[in-house]
């Protein structure tokens, strides 16, 4: 079916976006957008080009109109913008609205959300990395119309010449001579080698246009952490592209990676298979383009790794490995590192509500007994309780914000590194923003020194955390999954460990 394929060109090859977090495609944010405070999710599409449907629910009644824009992050073209799409606002949820935006190419976008109300006009600019992250085979039976057409194109070319070089210069009423016939033979000789050459030409331009959208996708070049440990416990790793876009576009050796949160690089190192030992740490930029961490002490095992970075031009991304690891002595934690253990993870164990924290006090799940459900956007609620049973009035900022959350599925193929503002990098949310003033944003502005003293995305003071968070987020798929949920409480950090068993969509 190849053959026909490259008759249609507006029948592209497919792919479904991607982003940093692993096997969790679709963007989510809670936040304020002036004085308007909302929660977003973004429905990538599964093909580029192709739409994204764009939810937006609002806190208060008094929105009237929503309108979208897709655009770029930054570089060339983040300033043209095209005419807004209008959400729809639900007819039985005034405070839910719902639009589609076309998505039109891969990499650093961003969707431009205006919001008109009673209290007048605001913009947010939400990050969306798009990437391809696999490739549709054409329809067999639509594969099959479409050589069937080309056979007719093609048998009716070569008769309309035969016919032409055939009878076309006799006069009315004569018949063609055995010359004439001659000549019509070889006519449509050369037309029917000159259609196979086109042919020819054809599916060889499109197997090299679908070989390119190949190689673009996120399977092709998801980076991986080639992770090597050293005598002195000292943990080396160095990002690896595998495909043509890191090659072009992406040096690791010279990348200028974009700080998120005051850190280069966010590792975590799960223990396998069970994920009862989680480490998150912060690896240290060094020469040749490496990334070098002291190891705290762990028990022996293999561990898994997730790597996250962003690239210079605000785009996100999750390195991935394994390394097997002896027991290690290592060094005291410090600084943002922490880590947390509990007991396995199993597909018996019932879904806990609440953690025990390392002071005694307790972490507290806030949700209803309903199953939780795939491809379903929620609010994740967790509220911090002394020793006491008290609202805890110890919470610090985290790495510039609330907390961090890991959402981890039990075959590590979903990894989604949230906050509670949203799935969004902190510094791609900082480059979105900075695009809706008339100065270009540039990648050198954001630096570890620009967190943020206000809880980015929640307008909440950091010097008055309240005892309860939150995080937008929905499980892209069924399964079982385990959620690592991270604050910081005078001066230390502590993780509550919480498994959820998640059901298909109904």
């Amino acid at each position: 079916m190849r053959i026909s394929s490259f008759l249609i060109v507006l029948l592209l090859i497919g792919a479904a976006p991607a982003k940093a977090h692993v096997g969790s495609p679709d963007v989510f944010y809670e936040g304020d957008t002036g004085p308007y405070h909302l929660f977003i999710a973004v429905r990538m599409p599964k093909v580029i080009p192709g739409l994204a449907q764009v939810e937006i629910r609002s806190q208060s009644s008094d929105v009237r109109a929503v309108q979208l824009t897709i655009l770029r992050l930054s570089g060339f073209g983040y300033s043209l913008h095209a005419i807004p799409d209008s959400a729809q606002r639900s007819a039985e949820d005034p405070h839910f609205f719902v639009g589609r935006v076309w998505v039109m190419e891969t990499y650093d976008l961003q969707v431009r959300i205006e919001v008109d109300g009673a209290r007048g006009k605001a913009e947010l600019g939400v990050p969306l990395p798009a990437f391809a992250q696999s490739t549709l085979r054409m329809q067999r039976s639509l594969g099959t119309l479409l050589f069937c057409c080309m056979l007719f194109l093609t048998i009716g070319v070569v008769s309309i010449v035969g016919a032409s070089v055939r009878e076309g210069g006799l006069p009315p009423g004569e018949a063609p001579t055995r010359r004439d016939f001659g000549r019509a033979r070889v006519a449509m000789l050369g037309v029917s080698v000159l259609a196979l050459i086109v042919i020819g030409l054809g599916n060889a331009w499109w197997s090299v246009a679908a070989s390119n959208s190949r190689s673009q996708t996120w399977s092709s070049n998801s980076p991986r952490a080639l992770a090597t440990l050293q005598p002195d416990a000292r943990l080396l790793l160095r990002i690896q592209g595998q495909g043509d876009f890191w090659a072009k576009y992406i040096k690791p050796e010279t990348e200028n990676f974009l700080p998120d949160h005051g850190h280069v690089m966010h590792l975590f190192l799960l223990r396998l298979p069970y994920m009862d030992h989680m480490y998150h740490l912060h690896p240290e930029r060094i020469e040749g383009g490496l990334f070098a961490e002291n190891l705290p002490t762990l028990p022996a095992g293999k561990y898994q790794i997730f790597a996250d970075i962003v690239d210079s031009d605000g785009l996100p991304w999750t390195a991935t490995g394994e390394i097997d690891l002896p027991r290690i002595a290592g060094v005291p934690l410090s600084g943002d590192d922490s880590q947390a253990s509990e007991s396995p993870l199993t597909s018996t164990k019932d879904d806990a509500m609440s953690a025990h924290l390392p002071d005694g006090g307790r972490m507290i799940w806030e949700r209803d007994s309903s199953p939780l459900r795939a491809d379903v956007p929620m609010s994740f609620r967790f509220r911090i309780e002394d020793r006491n049973g008290r609202a805890a009035k110890d919470l610090e900022p985290y790495m510039g914000m609330a907390g961090h959350a890991a959402f981890v599925r039990s075959d590590f193929s979903v990894f989604a590194h949230v906050h509670p503002a949203g799935s969004v990098s902190m510094a791609a949310l900082q480059l979105a923003q900075a695009s809706l003033l008339p100065v270009p944003p540039r990648s050198n502005d954001f630096r570890s020194d620009n967190q943020a003293s206000t809880h980015a995305g929640m307008g909440m003071p950091m010097d008055a955390l309240s005892a309860e968070i939150s995080f937008p987020y929905g499980f892209p798929k069924a399964g079982l999954y385990r959620i690592f949920v991270q604050v910081k409480r005078s001066g230390h950090v502590q993780t509550g460990i919480f498994d959820a068993h998640v059901e298909s969509q109904k």
